[in-house]
């Protein structure tokens, strides 16, 4: 017998929808080196190219250790068989080459929140663009609301983020937070997994991009607390950041099969 859902008020609907999404929406199978190679593919094509700038990491098997791409290369050349593990000193486990020296407050950040599986920073042009305005990322338009409330912002550059300072500084800053804005510099996302970190990192220069152009024309207008928290909440679980990772990941393996090698 089909349900009246005409009779049903919009929170009997969002929670009919959450259980639908918990039974229909899968995600695709990768196991974490693919998923972390396939981040620096999507990323790259999706406006958070800056050379050599950036770092992805994800927690390792062993506590004290992680994931992450080799110095020397840019996201569009990260393959599982150039990935490093290393830990928290920067050392390496497995793989060839050395991390970036500034993985060194991811280091912090793990240690700050055990909550966080994967950490992103990059310095996507929208996002480093606002930066330089020394101004928070205003969120205001629905499809930006998975990041309301959910973005700190250190609103002083305090230099190149290799010295103990910096890590000290960032995992302060961000709090219990999903992410974070750095004047003059870029953006840091830490979430609960990989395929949420990437679409929240996705979400975020699109939304810099979006403040950008409606600040250069007016004056941003705030929208409804409860209904941007509503929003988030929507949109923010973890199926749906399951099926938009294999979404972007299905784009870019079109182009770019040889990472998952």
């Amino acid at each position: 017998m089909t349900n009246n859902t005409f009779n049903l008020d919009k929170e009997q609907l969002i929670q009919q929808s959450f259980v639908q999404m918990d039974k229909h929406l899968q995600g695709a199978e990768y196991n974490q080196a693919q998923k972390l190679a396939l981040t620096c593919r999507i990323l790259f094509e999706n406006g958070h190219d800056s050379g050599l700038a950036g770092q992805i990491t994800a927690r390792g098997e062993k506590p004290g250790t992680y994931l992450t791409q080799r110095l020397g290369f840019g996201f569009d050349e990260a393959r599982v068989s150039n990935l490093l593990l290393v830990n928290e000193d920067l050392e390496v486990l497995q793989g060839d080459g050395m991390a970036n020296p500034a993985n060194r407050f991811h280091s912090w950040l793990y240690r700050a929140r055990p909550d966080v599986q994967c950490i992103i920073h990059t310095h996507a042009v929208h996002t480093a663009a606002l930066s330089m305005l020394e101004v928070p990322l205003e969120i205001s338009h629905m499809d930006n609301c998975v990041l309301y409330d959910d973005v700190a912002f250190l609103s002083k550059w305090p230099g190149i983020p290799v010295g103990n300072e910096e890590g000290e500084l960032i995992s302060k800053t961000i709090g219990s937070k999903r992410a974070l804005l750095l004047a003059h510099h870029g953006l840091l996302v830490a979430c609960s997994s990989i395929e949420e970190a990437c679409m929240l990192s996705i979400a975020f220069e699109r939304a810099a991009r979006m403040h950008l152009l409606a600040a250069a024309t007016g004056k941003i207008q705030p929208i409804e607390p409860k209904l941007a928290r509503e929003a988030h909440d929507w949109i923010l679980r973890a199926q749906r950041s399951a099926v938009g990772f294999a979404y972007y990941a299905r784009r870019s393996l079109r182009n770019n099969a040889d990472c998952l090698e």
